[in-house]
């Protein structure tokens, strides 16, 4: 399940974004998640996907 919340950032910023997702095939939302996953792996904060019994 995905959370939606507002997030405000400047112009500009939101212009480079836009550019990187195009040059990936991305929306900006979906550039703005990688960015953020990438983050937390990089930072050992990445959460441990859980196991569910339908996993077995």
């Amino acid at each position: 399940m995905k959370k939606s919340f507002a997030l405000r950032v400047d112009e500009e910023l939101y212009a480079a974004i836009e550019k990187w997702a195009a040059d990936e095939y991305r929306s900006a939302n979906g550039q703005i998640e990688y960015i953020l996953a990438e983050a937390l792996k990089k930072a050992k904060r990445f959460p441990k996907k859980k196991k569910s019994s339908t996993d077995e």
